[in-house]
């Protein structure tokens, strides 16, 4: 096994869980924001609002598959026990 490349994955696969993390963390905020907006509607900024909602969605999906594909490739160049 190659420790280095080893290091350096996993080393990638904490760069993409932060990713992850932070797109999540993005939608809440903007959760927080559409809830603000029942109070005082803003049909503009709800649309923009939603729409970023949705980018934010689909980009935490796509980082988790990647985390999960990346995983398992990490997970192959363990020893097995």
């Amino acid at each position: 096994m190659d420790e280095q490349k080893l290091a350096w994955m996993q080393k990638i696969y904490s760069k993409l869980e932060d990713i992850k993390n932070t797109q999540e963390s993005s939608i809440d905020k903007i959760n927080h924001v559409i809830t603000d907006l029942f109070q005082h509607p803003d049909k503009d900024l709800e649309k923009v609002m939603e729409e970023a909602h949705q980018r934010a969605s689909d980009n935490v999906d796509m980082v988790r598959e990647a985390l999960n594909a990346y995983e398992e490739r990490i997970n192959k160049m363990l020893p097995q026990e």
